[in-house]
């Protein structure tokens, strides 16, 4: 917070003194916003959303919400699912406006709760209108553009005000969108009528709204996934222009047999309909975000038309589709809340998201998106992570990771190896393969992490209306059904940082080693269009193209030798900087004296940073370690 100005000391100091007072008129807490109650809310919400001016950006919103004479409080969705944090974008809500029979409302916001609106509703009045709009980012600065000349997402939690005092599921609403001229739309909602540009949705509960998020663009194509099949799977495909949408025989095989093997893992569907919505776009903003019956997720254009079947695809469309079993239709109790206002706790998030990350590395191997030695590949990364890039962990365990939603809601870090953030990701992905591992060795391979996907994820065949909760004992419970052990303990280990978190790798038969070149995985993400040349595990440092500096390993030799984020290395060994000529210094000074110099500017000063280090290039692989059975390759094969 910025320091007051002089002149104003007198006077805030004057104000300080007399603050006992003042503070006494302002409530510490407020009771004016109610609580939710399973009860239904009279009526049916009725939401019309404009998205046609794409020119400017904007969606306007008009809501007639039923209610009686009286006090309505309205609310804002705060505590947003898939995100796990209070970050719903009211900041972008604006031109707020009430009427009743014809008049004008005003309204106040809660002085303790900035998501809750009070309206005095007059005698007579039936319906509350409001009239808004969602002033959608127009640079990435203010953050992720949703609407462009060819595409938009529409996601529901940013558009709705909802009346206080009732759980989201119990609140009816009705949902219409009038989308621009040469549009087409996909969503897991259903088309009630269709015309004049406008399509209106079948009536669904507010909780079955936001978990529906729309796509929308000028350019697209639907690709079934489950052909014949009686519970449709869709892949409605939407593009910056239409040459980006020509998909491959062999690709949508692919990606036909992930849908497979996922059916196969969890053995149940907790949907009606499935619909990955997929944006292939540097123009709209990439995402990747769960719902019961689609997911948003977007990639860079040429998704299909440079693919490279030695690397193949990523693991987003298999992770976000895990999410229908793991986090959608089960969800973690502390997850769990009656409206989007309510708090939610994160502590199982390693669960959630880390088995969830376990789950669509594994099926996207087991699918052949992503050939095994890619797998592989992928794997090493994260195995080095949690072997060198993690010292954070030695001041704070994955548990409490599971907090950096509420903490840092994604916010850059200066130094993300040290702080950590929302590691129990690929730290969860981590404890999960060397609990597949465990298994698997206990039971000579009879047995498998797929026993407990199948058990815990399998129940309710056809049920998707109805979540069902999970506890850290529930997780217990089903694992020591798969197979006795004491699982409470293998699992506190790691997660509150008494135990290493690669054990997995050599249980598998693996072991992590480093040499001189990169792996093919990493040699695919070099290539990507912001990708920074990695020598985190030499020098402990990534710098980007333009030599501008990225991460930096704590306690590595350019940390210690005084680098730091956001320098930019203009020449090593008085060589003009590019990263071919970092790699030569690198290999040059190994098993040498004379260390490496690089010339450095910080704001408007230049200077030059030895650094000692002479262990040459080291990138991350996987290898076999004699005698042992290989468990890796059990885990990415195809279930038959």
């Amino acid at each position: 917070m910025p320091r007051p100005a002089r002149r104003l000391l007198p006077l805030l100091c004057a104000l300080a003194l007399a603050a006992p007072a003042f503070a006494q008129e302002i409530p510490l807490t407020s009771s004016q916003v109610p609580l939710p109650a399973d009860t239904p809310y009279p009526g049916t919400l009725r939401i019309d959303v404009d998205a046609t001016d794409l020119s400017r950006r904007i969606v306007r919103v008009r809501e007639q919400i039923p209610a009686q004479p009286g006090r309505l409080t309205l609310l804002y969705p705060q505590w947003l699912p898939g995100n796990h944090s209070p970050s719903g974008p009211i900041d972008k809500l604006a031109g707020l406006a009430f009427t009743a029979n014809g008049q004008k409302l005003a309204w106040t916001r809660d002085p303790l709760n900035v998501y809750a609106f009070h309206i005095d509703v007059p005698q007579g009045a039936t319906s509350v209108t409001a009239d808004y709009q969602y002033l959608t980012p127009t640079d990435t600065a203010q953050g992720r553009v949703v609407m462009t000349p060819n595409m938009l997402n529409l996601q529901w939690n940013a558009l709705v005000l909802y009346p206080a005092g009732h759980y989201a599921s119990r609140i009816d609403t009705a949902a219409s969108v009038k989308y621009p001229d040469g549009f087409t739309a996909a969503t897991a909602l259903e088309t009630a009528s269709s015309g004049a540009g406008t399509t209106v949705y079948r009536n669904v509960p507010l909780d079955i709204l936001v978990d529906s998020p729309i796509y929308a663009g000028r350019y697209a194509k639907v690709i079934d996934l489950a052909p014949g099949a009686k519970v449709p799977v869709r892949l409605d495909v939407f593009a910056d222009a239409p040459k980006y949408l020509e998909a491959k025989p062999e690709q949508i095989a692919l990606h036909r047999k992930l849908v497979e093997q996922a059916l196969k893992l969890y053995g149940a569907q907790h949907y009606d309909h499935y619909d990955f919505l997929f944006s292939l776009s540097d123009q709209m903003g990439g995402n990747g975000l769960e719902h019961q019956r689609s997911s948003e997720d977007g990639e860079d254009p040429g998704y299909f038309t440079d693919y490279d079947p030695k690397v193949g695809f990523n693991d987003l469309l298999a992770h976000e589709y895990t999410h229908s079993w793991n986090g959608k239709f089960r969800r973690p109790a502390d997850l769990w809340t009656p409206n989007y206002n309510v708090p939610m706790q994160d502590s199982l998030l390693w669960v959630y998201e880390g088995q969830t990350q376990y789950w669509g590395n594994v099926l996207t191997g087991r699918s052949g998106m992503r050939p095994q030695q890619a797998s592989l590949d992928a794997l090493a990364l994260v195995a080095a992570t949690y072997s060198e890039n993690r010292p954070g962990l030695g001041w704070r365990a994955v548990q409490d990771t599971t907090n950096d939603p509420t903490i840092a809601q994604r916010r850059p870090r200066a130094y993300r190896n040290y702080e950590l953030s929302e590691d129990y990701y690929s730290a969860g992905q981590m404890i999960w393969l060397e609990a597949d591992a465990r298994i698997r060795t206990k039971t000579g391979g009879r047995k498998s992490l797929d026993d407990f996907a199948h058990a815990f994820f399998g129940v309710d065949d056809g049920v998707w209306k109805t979540q069902k909760t999970y506890t850290f004992d529930d997780v217990v419970r089903t694992l020591d059904g798969v197979v006795h052990d004491d699982w409470a303990t293998f699992l506190r280990d790691r997660l509150d940082g008494r135990v290493p978190l690669t054990g997995g790798i050599e249980a598998a038969g693996w072991r992590l080693v480093f040499k001189d070149d990169p792996n093919d995985i990493a040699k695919a993400f070099a290539k990507e269009k912001d990708a920074q040349a990695d020598f985190i595990y030499s020098l402990g440092v990534s710098v980007g193209k333009d030599g501008k500096v990225g991460d930096v390993r704590w306690d590595s030799p350019a940390f210690n030798a005084g680098i730091s984020p956001g320098m930019t290395i203009v020449a090593v060994n008085e060589r003009e900087y590019a990263k071919d000529t970092l790699s030569a210094a690198v290999k040059d000074a190994k098993g040498g004296n004379a260390p490496i110099r690089l010339l450095v500017k910080t704001f408007d000063q230049y200077r030059t940073i030895p650094v000692d280090y002479h262990g040459g290039l080291r990138y991350p692989h996987l290898e076999r370690i004699p005698g042992k059975p290989d468990l890796l390759g059990p885990i990415y094969a195809a279930k038959r």
